[in-house]
């Protein structure tokens, strides 16, 4: 049987499963997919789908997006987007209501850049006109200026960008 195009996805996966320090029995077991399947996607003799690449990535404990860019799923530039979504809404040290406006900035800037921006990926972003409207409401509500400065702010800072009164002539 020749060999698919699936790239270097086979040796990529032989390589990680034995990393872990798992037979192809074992893999195979914990993503639920026979022996012989398994085996032939090593070999680069079948190209799996995206569904079993998630299932493999996930007994492996890998980046499903990493399997999706070697056997051509994915591209490059996409995995690099959805794993900086990743990292931002799986962030313990923020809420939820600064990880949306974290998306809204990022897709922003993406689509300032000329890149197409990514379909909702379980954020609640609808938009630069949905990050206006909260800026808006936070400056109704006393919880910003729109401009940063919350209801703590001191002023405007001098020339030296400390808020310092400026000295006395």
């Amino acid at each position: 049987m020749a060999s698919l195009n699936v790239g270097n996805l086979g040796e990529y996966l032989r390589e990680q499963r034995r990393t872990a320090q798992l037979s192809l029995r074992q893999l195979a077991d914990a993503a639920g997919v026979s022996n012989p399947y398994l085996s032939q996607i090593e070999r680069g003799l079948r190209k799996p789908s995206a569904e079993v690449l998630q299932q493999v990535a996930k007994a492996l404990r890998i980046s499903a997006e990493t399997l999706y860019v070697r056997a051509g799923i994915l591209d490059e530039r996409e995995r690099e987007e959805l794993e900086t979504r990743a990292v931002i809404l799986a962030d313990p040290s923020i809420n939820e209501r600064q990880k949306n406006v974290l998306l809204q900035i990022y897709d922003s800037f993406r689509r300032e850049n000329g890149f197409d921006v990514a379909p909702d990926t379980g954020s609640e972003f609808h938009g630069a006109a949905d990050a206006k409207s909260r800026i808006d409401a936070d400056a109704e509500s006393g919880a910003g200026d729109g401009n940063g400065a919350g209801p703590d702010a001191r002023g405007p800072r001098t020339a030296g960008g400390s808020d310092a009164d400026p000295p006395a002539n």
